[in-house]
């Protein structure tokens, strides 16, 4: 006799289930993005701005090396948005400590400013999200999440924990 419970556990890996997991991440990126987009808007900053002023906050000294290595974007790319952020003054660059042609990057006071303002929303919707769902559901979020995630090195880097 098959096992009907673990027939109904394989139902969310329908095509329409799939599907719909993917419809939901557009959605929620719209909408996790959406008031931060419009703060970006008011100083002619898009979402690679973002990414580079909320990682360079997150892991303060990080080198310009580990930066492209987490974003995945162009020397090129990079340059124009970070070269854009440092003359604004949002991020200080510095020589690093053993290795002079490291560039070490840190967000100055107004960088911390606005990356608080870009994320308080975001922080927000997600503490929300997590109160509503629950323990056990944060936790299945995360391994999905951590599934949906390409790069070994980049799972193993929540495994050791919020720091780097």
């Amino acid at each position: 006799m098959p096992d009907v419970k673990s027939a109904a556990n394989l139902l969310f890996l329908r095509e329409e289930e799939l599907r719909q997991g993917i419809e939901l991440l557009y959605y929620a990126y719209r909408d996790f993005t959406a008031e931060p987009d419009a703060m970006l808007a008011r100083y002619g900053f898009g979402r690679a701005h973002h990414r580079v002023i909320y990682f360079v906050g997150r892991y303060p000294q990080m080198s310009v090396s580990d930066l492209l290595g987490i974003l995945r974007i162009t020397k090129q790319s990079l340059s124009r948005v970070l070269g854009q952020l440092v003359r604004q003054g949002f991020i200080q660059q510095r020589p690093g400590s053993r290795d002079r042609r490291q560039r070490l990057l840190e967000l100055t006071e107004k960088g911390i400013e606005l990356e608080r303002q870009l994320s308080e929303n975001q922080r927000q919707r997600i503490a929300k999200a997590y109160r509503e769902a629950g323990a056990q559901a944060v936790e299945g979020f995360r391994k999905v999440m951590l599934g949906i995630i390409g790069g070994e090195a980049d799972r193993r880097r929540f495994e050791r924990g919020p720091t780097r």
